[in-house]
């Protein structure tokens, strides 16, 4: 099969002349018991890929990339229950053990054994199948690797959807939709009446924008330096919608002394700063966006219990993969997430590379990925 490969990170822009991603012809590797082969049929380009490559996610190299995807399954390994050869599925990046601490507790998304397999490049069950045809061991990217035709995981790593789903469109609920939803509904929990404001409009702070305009009574302020960008977040249900010097009155003039939560998916310490700025006393800042590990939050102490303002931490939105991404396309069907929006085109895996340089540049949203002969 063909797979998008990561040897090499901190490649230089652009990325479509150091070319950071190399499609290699790798052995389709066999599922062992607990696990699944799955035929990718669209793979979605996000920020998390792009930080593997920047150096802002640190993870294990050579790495087969890759982690937001739709497909179906071909075969089954031994101990694997709930999914036959032949179901559509949404494949998940934080694969829930259902055991530890976390999973224990209602939290999936933060597992600990998913944790650990996602961070050494290995699967739940067991260390990673992928090889080269030399036989040199390549890491799976969050137990997913989903710029590849097939697709090794583990069965807690995929969710089995109706068949009459679009792929094109399911493919987006296994990240974006997640943890942009998951970020308004379970880490902030927005409730009526209340002011939200989302800085990066990409798809993950689109996704958020959907959910808070949900709420009954909401007011959704959405924040980008790129028009388009605005403009798409007005389109998926944002009330008002500036740059990000615009972002204080906009507040101001729409939410009185600041807003009830604001959520940061851009990625950054000082966009999370100004975010603190523009709560009212009690608000919650979310932190979605993951900023370069040098980064560094730099507030008043006393801004927490002086003020009563939260900063919550939010991986894959809080979210519980089986029981989400079923209730997430139902809201799709029924006209109250237009997920399709964050659908910016699709291409041949090919143009990974150049790809990489228009996400990193804002020019797409959401870049799906297919393969020209399977």
């Amino acid at each position: 099969m063909t797979s998008a490969v990561l040897r090499t990170a901190h490649t230089a822009r652009p990325y479509a002349l150091s070319e950071p991603l190399t499609l290699e012809r790798v052995p389709v590797p066999e599922p062992r018991a607990g696990e699944v082969l799955v035929k990718i049929e669209f793979s979605s380009l996000c920020h998390s890929d792009l930080s593997v490559i920047n150096g802002s996610r640190i993870r294990p190299l050579p790495m087969a990339l890759g982690h937001e995807a739709s497909g179906i399954v071909v075969a089954v390994g031994d101990a694997v229950e709930g999914v036959g050869v032949g179901a559509h599925v949404v494949l998940v990046f934080v694969p829930s053990c259902g055991q530890c601490r976390a999973c224990a507790s209602g939290r999936p998304a933060l597992c600990h054994r998913g944790a650990a397999a996602n961070g050494s490049g290995d699967l739940l069950h067991g260390e990673a199948v992928l090889r080269s045809q030399s036989g040199e061991r390549i890491n799976h990217h969050l137990g997913v690797s989903a710029f590849s035709q097939y697709a090794v995981v583990a069965r807690e790593s995929l969710v089995v959807i109706d068949k009459d789903v679009p792929l094109d469109i399911a493919a987006m609920f296994g990240c974006a939709a997640l943890t942009g939803i998951g970020a308004v509904i379970h880490s902030a929990r927005l409730s009526a009446d209340q002011s939200v404001i989302v800085f990066g409009l990409g798809a993950v702070g689109l996704a958020a924008v959907m959910a808070a305009a949900q709420i009954p009574g909401s007011t959704v302020i959405a924040i980008d330096p790129l028009a388009q960008k605005q403009e798409l977040a007005l389109q998926c249900g944002a009330h008002f919608a500036g740059a990000p010097e615009q972002a204080p009155a906009l507040v101001a003039a729409h939410a009185g002394d600041g807003v009830d939560v604001a959520v940061e998916a851009v990625g950054s310490a000082s966009v999370m700063e100004a975010c603190l700025g523009l709560l009212t006393r009690g608000g919650a800042l979310v932190a979605v966006g993951l900023p370069h590990p040098d980064q560094m939050l730099e507030v008043p102490a006393l801004l927490f219990a002086g003020t009563g303002k939260r900063l919550i931490g939010s991986y894959m939105g809080d979210a519980d993969p089986a029981r989400d991404i079923p209730a997430y396309i139902q809201l799709w069907r029924d006209g109250r997430l237009p997920i399709e929006l964050l659908h910016t085109d699709t291409k041949d895996l090919s143009e990974i590379n150049e790809s990489l340089d228009a996400l990193a540049d804002g020019q797409v949203v959401r870049r799906l990925f297919t393969f020209s002969a399977k």
